[in-house]
């Protein structure tokens, strides 16, 4: 039986860190990586932590979201285009809401003020996403790259522009990370695909039923 859902925390707090409600559901990685991308935030003066934040501090302390880029030189050039966001583009995100994902949010948080809150309405979209993909997995706790797979799947964040920016396609980038998450069973039937028909769609190389 799959985990429910937790039912969404309010992210009314200023640049708050994770509450203790929510700790229990994201692994040590994932709570580490959101506490970093709210010091991000303090640290830059911004008030908000935005969907940018948490892919700068997601792929800089959590290695298996690293591993997702595949190559060190898109990876790079990612992290080189977020720890330069005090200019260029990222001077008009110190004037704006970051609001893009907001009709996607669930009822617990849609329609919350961005400017009184701590996270923006993307923000706190990816991270209600992180957790649902780990619910449906029927697993307890979020892992970093179920938050990588839901900032990368919303095409109007900061997070996309930033990758586009640096040359990822965020679509591929996405699939990839929902399959870094995906069980082992997953992974071997994706990894080799003709292994289920040849032996009849028997799992693991069982024996094969066929006369």
């Amino acid at each position: 039986m799959h985990s429910p859902v937790p039912r969404s925390p309010s992210f009314r707090q200023p640049a708050a860190a994770p509450r203790a409600e929510l700790l229990p559901f994201l692994t040590p990685s994932l709570a580490a990586a959101v506490s970093g991308a709210r010091r991000r935030a303090l640290r830059d003066g911004d008030r908000q932590i935005d969907t940018a934040h948490l892919l700068h501090s997601l792929v800089e302390s959590d290695p298996e979201a690293a591993a997702v880029f595949e190559e060190r030189e898109r990876l790079a050039r990612v992290l080189g285009y977020l720890v330069q966001r005090s200019i260029g583009y990222g001077l008009r995100w110190q004037r704006s809401v970051e609001d893009a994902g907001a009709r996607r949010l669930l009822p617990a948080t849609r329609g919350t003020e961005p400017r009184a809150s701590g996270w923006s309405p993307a923000a706190a979209g990816a991270l209600e996403g992180a957790l649902r993909r780990a619910a449906e997995r029927g697993e307890p706790q979020a892992r970093g790259v179920d938050l990588l797979a839901a900032l990368a799947a919303d095409p109007e964040s900061r997070a996309v522009e930033v990758l586009r920016r640096a040359g990822v396609d965020p679509v591929a980038l996405a699939a990839r990370a929902d399959l870094a998450g995906a069980p082992c069973e997953a992974l071997d039937r994706a990894a080799d695909p003709a292994r289920d028909s040849a032996s009849g769609g028997t799992r693991h190389g069982g024996p094969s039923q066929q006369v």
